[in-house]
């Protein structure tokens, strides 16, 4: 039986106070409080279509802003990933779909191969859902990348309604996430042909 694929990260500043503990093999059982109920409800949705067990506990200056906590989140989120994909071993690696929420089409394409890049067309119709500030969307997923050493392009392929916009997003990274992490049984080493990830 392989080894339960799962981390815990922190990260604590003047302006936040981030913890997650993250499980890649999970079941979809999600408990996010991050003082930004769209985002919650986001990363939730992110969790349950991955199928990955996430709690995640943040606390930031979101009076003065909600740019610090979307990033630092996306920062340690991102770690986790990180650590819970180990040394990359026999994974897929790369993952590609189109995820529909009724009007709305995003398409997403992942690589698990140790580069962090993000590229997006994302435009929202409009910049507040609920109380949230969907331009930070861009800043969450760069944050993201850039902890879990993965490439992310995000394609809007039809728009609409902003909460169906950013609801197919999270759920297709999610799905994408998933189907890129499963292990190959054919494969015994790292997905590439460099003999190593990164």
């Amino acid at each position: 039986m392989p080894a339960a694929r799962g981390a815990r990260r922190a990260r604590k500043t003047k302006e936040t106070d981030v913890q997650v503990r993250f499980a890649l093999d999970g079941t979809g059982k999600a408990s996010v409080r991050t003082g930004l109920p769209f985002l919650d409800h986001m990363l939730e949705l992110f969790a349950v279509h991955g199928l990955f067990d996430l709690t995640l506990k943040a606390t930031g200056d979101i009076e003065v802003d909600q740019h610090h906590t979307v990033e630092d989140i996306g920062l340690v989120l991102g770690a986790a990933i990180d650590e819970a994909l180990g040394d990359r071993k026999g994974l897929v690696r790369y993952a590609s779909l189109q995820l529909p929420m009724d009007e709305c089409l995003v398409g997403v394409a992942l690589d698990l191969g140790g580069r962090p890049y993000f590229a997006h067309d994302l435009t929202p119709k409009t910049r507040i859902v609920g109380s949230f500030d969907s331009t930070l969307v861009p800043d969450f997923f760069i944050a993201l990348v850039q902890g879990a050493r993965c490439t992310l392009h995000l394609t809007q392929v039809r728009g609409g309604n902003t909460h169906h916009l950013l609801e197919a997003t999270f759920k297709a990274f999610g799905r994408a996430l998933d189907a890129a992490s499963q292990r190959d049984p054919r494969r015994k080493g790292v997905p590439s042909s460099k003999g190593r990830i990164g």
